[in-house]
């Protein structure tokens, strides 16, 4: 009988490249804690401040609007910085600083949603240097033909932080209450940070700048815009990202006041129904080589938007393992596809933008993906407090499914292998 080398089960990136497994543990470190934010931070607010519907909108709003604030400036800033990997590490120090301040506050009893609104704000804004500079570090420690694999193990580790974070962010908040399960995210941004120090390769050279500021700025939104890929990618994923971040502004507050879902339960049935994510990060790099990295991202857009409607079918007068069911099913579903849009769609990207301007459509790209989020969670936020929080879920999850129809007869269904950079 064959014996199998422990060391066998690593996959050749991680065994062989030492600086992408030293990204990928930071990356795992710290998505786990991101995790545990996603549903610690709303119940702060919810559970601890007694949030309402529009409250819960800004919230959520104000952490994303820094992407629509900062990221194009941060692009052209970054693509003139050589040592780009130093900032991300100061960003993670900064958040875990401005986290921490959570569980500080209330212990003094002044924690306020005002405080929470700031922390949003100047974290998002620190994340926003941390993931422009991010891809730039991605293409300096993978060769472009493992793009797609790099892919696939970063993603994994992210659907393993869907399975694994609510359900511990749940008991958390639970246990200790949900100011105190703010700092397991404080402490992965830390142990992001020591990770990151570790990472060697160098990152790509800045090459000569022509044109004036006008031109360096429009470089990025240019190239987006004009790219008959990244053009239709964008809007597609774009469109999604409105109305998922109008539903997921609501969702803590629906699941737990109207259908009456505990924290520790509801974070142990998302946890649970995460295990989609794993099986969509297994998946996602072998179904795109079989039907195509464009198919491949389409088909995950209708497999991430299709289970939303689950969630506000759910009914409090419904038994609560139905209820259950449906929640596990919603986080299940779209767990799945997540991970089979975002490894395929990750790897498009990188293929085809080019190193001189790499910083620059990552933040031309984030200014329009991400500035459309706290647009949406506005959106949800109002609807939720305008015509209640139930049928504000039932337009967002309907008007999510739309935006695959963007790739409708574009090239991005032809595209069955990386592409050249544009």
């Amino acid at each position: 009988m064959t014996r199998v080398r422990p060391a066998r089960l690593i996959p050749p990136l991680l065994r062989r490249v030492p600086d992408f497994r030293r990204l990928w543990i930071g990356q795992t470190i710290s998505v786990f804690g991101d995790e545990v934010s996603r549903i610690g931070l709303p119940l702060v607010a919810v559970l601890t401040l007694g949030a309402d519907a529009a409250q819960m909108g800004y919230l959520t709003a104000v952490g994303l609007l820094p992407h629509l604030l900062f990221s194009m400036p941060a692009g052209i800033w970054l693509d003139r910085v050589q040592r780009r990997r130093r900032l991300m590490i100061w960003a993670d120090y900064g958040r875990a600083a401005l986290i921490a301040t959570i569980p500080i506050a209330y212990v003094l009893g002044v924690l306020s949603m005002a405080q929470l609104y700031v922390v949003g704000f100047l974290s998002g804004t620190l994340t926003v240097v941390f993931d422009v500079s991010w891809n730039t570090v991605f293409v300096a420690v993978v060769r472009r033909a493992r793009f797609v694999d790099a892919m696939a193990l970063l993603n994994g580790s992210r659907s393993m932080a869907y399975v694994a974070g609510p359900t511990v962010g749940g008991a958390l908040v639970q246990v200790l209450g949900a100011p105190f399960a703010m700092l397991a995210d404080a402490f992965s941004f830390l142990g992001s940070a020591v990770v990151l120090r570790r990472v060697q390769s160098s990152e790509p050279p800045i090459e000569p700048e022509e044109g004036g500021l006008r031109e360096r700025i429009l470089a990025g939104l240019a190239f987006i815009l004009g790219d008959p890929i990244m053009r239709p990618t964008l809007l597609a994923v774009a469109t999604i990202n409105l109305f998922n971040l109008a539903f997921a502004a609501l969702f803590i507050l629906y699941a737990t006041t109207e259908l009456g879902v505990a924290p520790g339960i509801l974070g142990l049935v998302l946890g649970a129904g995460a295990v989609g994510g794993l099986i969509g990060a297994v998946i996602a790099g072998r179904l795109g080589r079989r039907i195509g990295l464009g198919p491949a991202y389409a088909l995950g857009c209708v497999l991430f938007t299709l289970p939303l409607i689950l969630v506000p079918i759910a009914d409090a007068g419904m038994p609560t393992l139905v209820i259950l069911g449906l929640l596990f099913a919603y986080e299940f579903g779209a767990g799945l596809g997540v991970m089979i849009l975002d490894i395929n769609v990750g790897a498009i990207m990188s293929a085809r933008t080019p190193d001189r301007i790499r910083s620059r459509s990552s933040g031309a790209f984030r200014f329009i993906n991400y500035g459309v989020r706290p647009i949406g969670a506005l959106m949800g936020g109002l609807l939720g407090a305008a015509i209640g929080v139930r049928e504000a879920l039932f337009i967002a999850s309907l008007g999510a499914t739309l935006g695959v129809l963007w790739l409708v007869g574009s090239r991005v269904l032809r595209l069955h292998d990386l592409p050249e950079p544009g």
